[in-house]
């Protein structure tokens, strides 16, 4: 249990529009999290007014990631050596991401477009306190 290769399944299955979100979310809990460093901190991205923690399932997603940056940058040298933090999904979601202050989500294997999976701070993902949505009509805190 906990191994990257299950959320890979799951997330097939829900791009695929199939599989249950909430075993989905489930899978990320329990799976072992690979997060690059940088500058000091995980790696993040900042898109949609959301900052993203950058988790991948395992060193050849990670690789791919790094050698896409590496294009990205012009830093040519895909043989850098990338320091990471292997994190349960759980203690991204419950610990790290509220920590952060501001709306945070998962970013799962962001370098590979047909199996990259988003984990948003709504509720059911992250804790009620830093959902972005659990105030708003028909969200946790209102029923």
């Amino acid at each position: 249990m906990g191994d990257g290769a299950a959320l890979v399944e799951r997330i097939a299955e829900r791009r695929a529009g199939v599989g249950d979100p909430r075993a989905l979310v489930g899978e990320l809990r329990r799976t072992l999290v690979l997060v690059p460093f940088d500058r000091g901190g995980l790696w993040t991205a900042e898109f949609g007014g959301v900052r993203w923690v950058c988790g991948f399932t395992d060193e050849a997603a990670l690789a791919r990631f790094a050698e896409g940056r590496a294009v990205t940058e012009g830093a040519g040298d895909t043989s850098r050596s990338w320091e990471y933090a292997t994190f349960r999904g759980a203690r991204l979601l419950d610990e790290i991401i509220p920590a952060m202050a501001v709306p945070a989500g998962v970013a799962v294997n962001v370098a590979d477009p047909d199996g990259s999976m988003l984990f948003p701070p709504v509720v059911g993902i992250v804790p009620d306190a830093v959902a972005v949505d659990a105030d708003v009509p028909g969200g946790e805190k209102d029923r």
